[in-house]
């Protein structure tokens, strides 16, 4: 073997060695960081307040959001210049 090919064989170890160990880290960082997620609890103050205090519950009623509805079904086609008439400024 010559050296430029023990050096190029090395030099490729050494590459593959320090991508090891890159994937390596980012694993363990992600372990750890899945490992040390603890989520904080709400408090449930408002609700319990609703409960107790009438002046915290909201006085709006019901609304129905269909309301004020009018279907609008399909038409048929029109002649478009009709259409472009009725909707001129002048008429």
């Amino acid at each position: 073997m010559s050296l430029a090919q023990i050096l190029r064989e090395t030099t490729f170890t050494n590459q593959v060695t320090f991508m090891k160990i890159h994937i390596l880290m980012g694993a363990s960082a992600l372990g750890l960081g899945a490992c040390a997620y603890e989520p904080t609890p709400l408090p449930s103050v408002a609700t319990q307040q609703a409960v107790v205090n009438t002046a915290v519950s909201s006085p709006i009623s019901y609304q129905d959001p269909l309301a004020g509805y009018t279907y609008r079904g399909p038409t048929g086609p029109r002649d478009w210049r009709s259409v472009n008439q009725e909707q001129t400024e002048g008429n």
